[in-house]
């Protein structure tokens, strides 16, 4: 039975952050702006995060998302009802009570269901475009990273603080083949949401997803040589101290993973793939 422990929270992680909603879709930004999703929640007696239902996502990822990853943003996007009912869901997830005990799974399955889905309401608003990497300013400008923020609880947090302050704290390094990018590079987006009583299991399948794409790794054991994506170059301390400890901690989600012990040997040569930040979009945009 998995233990209650309390939210995952860093107390100053939106300290000085003026908390302004949006009641409906997120409105068109001036640079530099904020743009927020999600709604002011009223209701006194607001659930744990484990206790959520991310039942309206889940149908959302199956009638928009294939098998492959891919996301039908136009299609999507031209469905006046189906980008409310996704509002309608981001802002039932900020009506959450985050002083309430909650199981690590449902913390979990929270948080990552708030990152895919903010981000897809962040390409939504956006497209058409080829990337999400054009909306990311580094200085000055909208940076959807940073810049869509998600009312949850009173607070404002951005896609940065859900994966930087939240879920890599969390100690759970799988969140890396299931928090989505809106990329090709990342791991393929599921066309399920993610369920507390099933969290591990998808979580091993989108590791297995991940690594099954030649994209993401590449062995060559005649020359001791592995060649795998840069997901494990940026996060590869959060699975383990070294690079051999880490290939030996995500061995296990490889194709044919017990011929691939070779890799955790000394003298193996690591490489990193060239991330592909190309929109995952079934039907490519041309702006």
């Amino acid at each position: 039975m998995p233990s209650l422990m309390r939210p995952v929270w860093a107390g100053s992680l939106v300290a000085g952050v003026t908390v302004a909603v949006l009641l409906g879709p997120p409105a068109a930004a001036a640079a530099g702006d904020k743009v927020y999703v999600g709604r002011a929640c009223k209701e006194q007696n607001r659930p744990a995060l484990s206790a959520v239902d991310h039942a309206a996502f889940d149908a959302l990822l199956r009638k928009y998302v294939d098998d492959k990853g891919m996301v039908a943003y136009a299609e999507w996007k031209k469905s006046d009802a189906d980008v409310k009912a996704l509002d309608d869901y981001l802002a039932a997830l900020g009506c959450v009570d985050l002083t309430k005990a909650a199981t690590k799974e449902g913390q979990l399955a929270f948080w990552i269901n708030a990152y895919n889905a903010v981000t897809i309401r962040g390409i939504l608003r956006e497209y058409p475009t080829k990337s999400i990497r054009n909306h990311t300013a580094k200085a000055v400008g909208y940076n959807i990273w940073k810049d869509l923020l998600l009312a949850v609880d009173g607070r404002s947090v951005s896609l940065d603080d859900i994966e930087h302050q939240v879920l890599r704290k969390m100690g759970e390094p799988r969140i890396h083949f299931a928090i989505v990018c809106a990329s090709v590079g990342c791991p393929p987006l599921r066309n399920r949401a993610f369920t507390i009583d099933k969290l591990g299991e998808q979580l091993d399948a989108s590791a297995k997803a991940f690594f099954a794409n030649p994209a993401n790794l590449k062995l060559d054991p005649r020359n001791r040589t592995v060649e795998i994506s840069q997901i494990i170059e940026w996060f590869g301390k959060d699975f383990a101290a070294t690079s051999p400890a880490q290939l030996a901690a995500v061995r296990k989600h490889f194709p044919q993973s017990d011929a691939a012990a070779w890799v955790e040997a000394a003298g193996v040569t690591v490489k990193y793939l060239e991330y592909d930040w190309s929109l995952n979009d079934q039907t490519p945009a041309r702006k």
